[in-house]
């Protein structure tokens, strides 16, 4: 598997759930993430939650490669949502300027 750093990827995991997360770090067991947040249904469609509720998010957190079973660059729409949510920052919308 791999892993291009500082990356947004969506992960599915052996249990089922899926994670987007930031790699920080990857070696040939693990990845090193920051801010994984769960995707999970929610009543205006799918939202974001974090995936670990009592962590320090501010220390980075790994996952055993073994463990997922796919992996992909997140897609954009997602991407942006996952941006705003892990560190406020509102990413503005792409617009063609026209004269």
């Amino acid at each position: 598997m791999q892993f291009e750093l500082d990356s947004v990827y969506t992960v599915k995991l052996m249990s089922g759930e899926e994670l987007v997360v930031k790699v920080v770090e990857s070696t040939d067991d693990s990845i090193t993430v920051s801010e994984p947040v769960s995707v999970a249904p929610g009543p205006q469609g799918m939202a974001l939650m974090p995936s670990l509720f009592t962590a320090d998010h501010s220390h980075p957190i790994t996952i055993n490669k073994s463990s997922i079973v796919m992996q992909a660059l997140t897609d954009e729409p997602v991407r942006i949502k996952y941006i705003e949510a892990t560190t406020g920052i509102r990413v503005p919308e792409k617009k063609i300027l026209m004269s």
